[in-house]
């Protein structure tokens, strides 16, 4: 998945993500132009799906839209979303209600996948010292019993109306200091594999989501050799083998983040699938080719991890197929 900015799309990056075959886009940045602007925006770049055996394989086409200070898409056609905390203290009936109408309006848009809702877990304690959602109100409360009736009403809105969702930051970022997408080494040393702050992924799980977004923090009573997006630990075997997760799991921003420098687009798009991974996410179009070709060289080296990516490819097509993006008649 390659971010284009929704404001001003640079042509340029798109053809790296025509040539290089890739699938999903996501809308990034900010953008007022409202929902009829965003639309001739998306259907002037869908035509670039790949055709296989005559058929169209449907783009993803994804944005942040959370609420409060994340909020990609507004203008005309768009609701003013107030922020994760205050959309926490609404009954659960009615955040429902909302979300199914601001589903509509990404539907409007040609959004067919929304990057929320945030699962994370912010003490109270911790607040807004938690720099990447605490501080900006994403968290829906400080509970694991409020985030997990309002994660879950989130996500039926949005399915209501047809718009994927993904929970996201897997196993939870509510427990960190440091914004993995401006600070390297964030470290989770709380959180284990029977953390309450995991009941919300594993009860959006249950319910059917279709993504799981991984956080690129390392958790050192879960696995502390690896960040969590490339660690086979938190993958394979707590959101796969113990939360039963059978999904589509997408990493968190893989193309700019700090968090990630450390390692080369190709090092950071072979460890993700490694891991367990299924879609890399990356708001640089300009890492593609790297990660695409350090893909196809290890595909051809390594049956196991050709395996890994079939299995991915698959998994993402039946995200796609269940969002009418892909006849299999």
């Amino acid at each position: 998945m390659g971010g284009i900015s929704a404001a001003h799309p640079d042509q340029a990056q798109l053809r790296t993500l025509r040539d290089n075959h890739v699938g999903s886009v996501m809308l990034t940045g900010r953008s007022a132009a409202g929902t009829t602007a965003t639309r001739k925006l998306v259907d002037g770049f869908r035509g670039q799906a790949d055709r296989i055996a005559d058929r169209r394989v449907g783009l993803l086409v994804a944005t942040d839209q959370e609420g409060g200070r994340v909020q990609v898409l507004n203008g005309p056609g768009f609701s003013a979303m107030p922020s994760g905390l205050t959309q926490g203290s609404w009954p659960t009936a009615t955040l429902r209600t909302q979300a199914a109408g601001w589903a509509k309006q990404l539907k409007a848009a040609g959004v067919n996948l929304n990057l929320a809702p945030v699962a994370d877990v912010v003490p109270a304690a911790l607040g807004t010292r938690n720099i990447p959602i605490g501080s900006f109100q994403r968290e829906y409360g400080h509970t694991a019993d409020t985030v997990t009736s309002h994660t879950g009403a989130f996500a039926a809105g949005f399915a209501q109306s047809g718009v994927m969702t993904s929970l996201k930051h897997f196993p939870g970022l509510g427990q960190v200091i440091g914004n993995t997408d401006t600070t390297a080494n964030v470290v989770d040393s709380v959180t284990t594999v029977g953390s309450s702050s995991l009941t919300p992924f594993r009860a959006g799980i249950r319910a059917g989501s279709p993504f799981v977004m991984v956080s690129s923090a390392t958790y050192t009573k879960i696995d502390p050799k690896h960040l969590a997006a490339f660690s086979p630990t938190v993958i394979d075997h707590l959101l796969r083998s113990q939360l039963g997760f059978k999904g589509v799991v997408i990493s968190d921003d893989l193309g700019n983040a700090v968090a990630v420098r450390s390692f080369s687009p190709a090092q950071r798009a072979v460890n993700f699938i490694a891991a367990g991974g299924d879609m890399i996410l990356t708001v640089r179009p300009s890492t593609v080719p790297a990660m695409t070709q350090a893909i196809q060289t290890r595909m051809r080296q390594d049956a196991s991890f050709r395996a890994k990516v079939n299995d991915s490819v698959r998994r993402i097509l039946d995200a796609k197929r269940n969002a009418g993006l892909l006849d299999c008649r």
